[in-house]
């Protein structure tokens, strides 16, 4: 069986472990329908380990499925790579309400502002000198219409206050027409295509 091959409920509740050392415990992974677009379980981090290796601690972060080298024999799940290569992973993330999420976990989630009216569709991420700083969002036809607006818009990361991961929303700080008065918002939407990795 492919490492990839292991299915979630396989690897719920087991410690990780790079060598001797504990990286955290599988708690889930994000629900979608079409299962082969989540390639990240989510981890509940040790503190000592997030504290070493990451630029700002996350109790929570992505492991991608793809670093699963085995189920030991008594129940941990080892990784193929070393600590610096998860270290690597947990730095081209998005960080949401002091947790990290893998780019493949954001992608084709709704946005909704805190009204619970829904936005539109994360389908793209964008880089600004190796930090993500926002999402792609092709709006509702609705939205589009009330508010003038094209297709899509560029919607900064510090817009988003949370997300719902049973229910695979991200939900803004604010209602839409707030977080369009955002500086950031204004910024991100005003820089050219070239701007961005």
């Amino acid at each position: 069986m492919a490492p990839t091959d292991y299915h979630i409920q396989e690897l719920m509740q087991r410690d990780v472990y790079v060598k001797d050392t504990k990286v955290g415990t599988i708690i889930g992974e994000r629900h979608h329908p079409n299962e082969s677009r989540v390639r990240s379980v989510r981890l509940l981090v040790e503190t000592d380990v997030a504290g070493e290796f990451m630029r700002k601690p996350a109790e929570f972060a992505p492991l991608p499925k793809e670093l699963v080298h085995s189920i030991n024999d008594d129940g941990s799940v080892r990784l193929s790579k070393s600590m610096r290569e998860l270290q690597r992973r947990w730095r081209n993330t998005v960080r949401i309400d002091e947790q990290l999420y893998a780019p493949d976990e954001m992608l084709d989630r709704a946005v909704l502002d805190n009204q619970g009216n829904e936005v539109g569709i994360i389908t793209g991420l964008l880089k600004v000198k190796r930090t993500y700083k926002g999402f792609v969002v092709t709006l509702r036809v609705g939205v589009q219409q009330r508010y003038e607006l094209g297709e899509t818009i560029r919607l900064p990361l510090t817009a988003i206050a949370r997300t719902r991961d049973r229910l695979d929303e991200v939900v803004l700080g604010r209602t839409f027409e707030r977080a369009m008065q955002l500086p950031s918002y204004i910024t991100l939407n005003e820089m050219d295509a070239s701007e961005f990795e």
